[in-house]
């Protein structure tokens, strides 16, 4: 992103208190570990209870990441993971604090995956495991359950994607004023 002020577009100030965006991370951390506490407490292990003919809550624990990556190892890759989310978790927070005043979807982005990172490390290192309850399927096939961490990494990703694209749109928008004759 170019930080260059134009007649335009002036450089954003920094943003004031960037990390009271991580009130949304929080906000996420409870949320997912409350609903996997409700699941861990009320449903069966891998015992489906279909809410509707797409969609199931089925308790299921992954050792390993996403769609089960290295679940079929020694162990060795909960602290792998843990390591990563913890590392990610910081590295995102110093984005945080680096931000523009007016890049709150890229916030809010960051917030969301800094609080399903942080969600699904506390059931690595409390478990071993991460706690997956939401099932998808049609016909037969499903797709790997998740929870609602994975649900706010995603969102998160997808938020910082088109931020990106965003940033990316303005800055090619810019550059072709100032080149014009």
């Amino acid at each position: 992103m170019n930080d260059a002020a134009t007649p335009d577009r002036p450089v954003s100030p920094p943003m004031q208190r960037p990390l009271r965006w991580l009130w949304l991370a929080l906000l996420v951390i409870v949320l997912d570990l409350g609903s996997k506490w409700f699941a861990s407490t009320y449903l069966i292990y891998a015992q489906p209870v279909e809410l509707l003919p797409v969609f199931n809550f089925t308790l299921l624990h992954n050792t390993g990441a996403a769609f089960s990556f290295l679940a079929d190892h020694a162990g060795w890759q909960r602290w792998l993971f843990a390591a990563i989310a913890l590392g990610v978790s910081i590295g995102l927070t110093i984005w945080l604090t680096r931000l523009k005043a007016d890049e709150r979807l890229s916030a809010a982005a960051i917030a969301l995956v800094i609080g399903g990172a942080l969600g699904n490390l506390y059931d690595r290192l409390v478990h071993g495991y991460v706690v997956d309850f939401l099932s998808f399927h049609w016909q037969g096939n499903y797709f790997p359950a998740f929870n609602l961490a994975d649900t706010a990494i995603t969102l998160g990703a997808i938020g910082l994607i088109l931020a990106s694209l965003r940033d990316g749109r303005r800055h090619t928008a810019t550059s072709d004023k100032r080149d014009a004759p």
